[in-house]
C-alpha cells in the first residue's frame, strides 16, 4: 500500500516543519507573529516520494509564534494513497525556536493525521508522530549569503505501525542576485520494519531554484530517491526522479 514516507518542500516549505514568518502579521498585545502560507504545487513530495500519486496539490501552512520562541502551527494538503480512501492530510506542529551563537534552532513535534480515513479492520494505521530538530547557520563574510542546514526526525512508531524511524537531512542555500535562491538537500530514512512499511531504507535529494517577488515565491526543482521501481511500494511510480514546480505566498 502506498503511503506517506513519514515535511519540505518538501514542500520545500520542506515540510518537516512549519514555514517561517516572512510577510506575517503581528499581534503586539499578545506578543504573537502569525504567518499563513497557501501553496499550489505540481506534486506533493515528502522525502522524495509523491503523496498524491504524481498529481497536483493545494496546500496551506499556518504558523503562530510567541516572542518567547514557542510556536504552534498546522499544515494541510490533499493526498492520494493507493488502496486507501485517505484524501487529506492535516499535520499539527508545536515547538520552540531560538538562536544560539549564530545558529538558528527549531525543536518540536509533528502529528501527522488523515481526517476521514477509514482504517479497515486489520489494516495498519496511517497516523503517527515525530519529534524533530533542525538547525541553520549563515556563514559570515562571504560574497553572497550562504546558509547550511541540518535536520533530524525520530518516530517511536512510524506510519503503518512500522516501528522506530530516523531521518537525517543536510542542505545548503545560496542567495543569488535578483532575489533568486539556489538550494540543495540530501536526506536518509531508516525504518525498523521495512516489510510492513513497504520499501527498504532509502536516500533522497533535491536541487531547487527559487525566485521571490513581492510576497510570492516561485520554486522549480529536481527531486529523486535511490529506490528502484521494484522497491517502491509494490512497483509504483511515486519514487522516481521528477521535476516539480510550486508557487507560495505568505500573508
Amino acid at each position: 500500500m502506498t503511503t506517506r514516507i513519514a515535511a519540505a518542500a518538501t514542500l520545500a516549505l520542506g515540510l518537516t516543519f512549519a514555514a517561517g514568518t516572512a510577510g506575517a502579521f503581528e499581534i503586539e498585545s499578545a506578543g504573537l507573529t502569525v504567518g499563513v502560507t497557501p501553496t499550489v504545487s505540481s506534486d506533493y513530495l515528502f522525502r522524495g516520494v509523491s503523496q498524491t500519486r504524481n498529481r497536483p496539490a493545494v496546500q496551506g501552512t499556518i504558523d503562530i509564534q510567541h516572542t518567547t520562541g514557542l510556536y504552534v502551527g498546522a499544515f494541510a494538503s490533499n493526498v492520494t494513497f493507493l488502496g486507501t480512501n485517505a484524501r487529506q492530510e492535516i499535520d499539527a506542529l508545536a515547538g520552540w525556536r531560538t538562536t544560539f551563537a549564530g545558529v538558528s534552532l527549531d525543536i518540536g513535534g509533528i502529528a501527522y493525521t488523515y481526517p476521514g480515513y477509514d482504517n479497515a479492520p486489520g489494516a495498519y494505521d496511517l497516523q503517527y508522530f515525530e519529534l524533530a530538530a533542525k538547525a541553520s547557520y549563515e556563514i559570515p563574510n562571504l560574497p553572497v549569503p550562504v546558509k547550511v542546514l541540518g535536520a533530524f526526525n525520530w518516530s517511536p512508531n512510524y506510519q503503518l505501525e512500522s516501528g522506530d524511524s530516523f531521518y537525517v537531512e543536510g542542505g545548503v542555500e545560496i542567495g543569488l542576485p535578483y532575489n533568486f535562491t539556489l538550494a540543495g538537500r540530501a536526506g536518509y530514512q531508516w525504518i525498523q520494519n521495512n516489510t510492513r512499511w513497504g520499501s527498504p531504507d532509502f536516500a533522497n535529494w533535491n536541487v531547487t531554484l527559487s525566485y521571490k517577488f513581492s510576497d510570492f515565491v516561485l520554486t522549480a526543482g529536481y527531486y529523486d530517491t535511490n529506490l528502484s521501481r521494484s522497491e517502491c511500494f509494490g512497483s509504483q511510480k511515486i519514487c522516481e526522479a521528477r521535476a516539480m514546480v510550486f508557487l507560495s505566498r505568505t500573508f
